[in-house]
């Protein structure tokens, strides 16, 4: 990867609604070259896929919180029921096997403290293999970016 794909993915990653023409006129390359390493940063991986950024509190997504999850035993069948059980739940936003005290960190939107309760108490606490769950609130959010460092 070179400067000029550097600075395609810095600027997708800013505004990936720039069309084809606006880039290849900010990285001073013709469209159909700009097309070209565009179309080769997808092929080889670097762009997984685009989207639009939501923003949480306009859509009433007031609470913010991340959870700690442990597991009773971690066995293969259980840890992949587990895994599969959260993936189906579309207020976590994130989930990651961690290391530490507990198995699973989960960055979990909410509408508010009972959409919260009911989320932990009826879908997180009744899958099967999950023996502990600890709950933080997000009070602010000092930095949140899809932007990953492009050098």
């Amino acid at each position: 990867m070179d400067e000029l794909d550097q600075a395609i993915l810095r600027i997708l990653q800013a505004e990936g609604r720039t069309s084809n023409v606006e880039l290849a006129r900010r990285i001073h390359l013709s469209p159909p070259a700009t097309l070209a390493r565009v179309k080769s940063l997808e092929e080889r991986g670097y762009i997984r896929q685009y989207t639009a950024l939501l923003d949480a509190e306009t859509l009433g997504f007031e609470l913010l919180c991340f959870i700690h999850v442990g597991l009773q035993l971690h066995q293969p069948e259980q840890v992949n029921s587990v895994r599969e059980a959260i993936r189906d739940l579309p207020q976590v936003l994130e989930c990651h096997h961690v290391t530490g005290e507990y198995d699973y960190l989960l960055k979990v939107v909410a509408r508010g403290r009972k959409d919260l309760e009911r989320f932990v108490l009826e879908q997180l606490t009744p899958i099967k293999g999950i023996a502990r769950i600890h709950t933080s609130l997000v009070l602010t959010e000092v930095k949140s970016t899809t932007a990953l460092p492009v050098e």
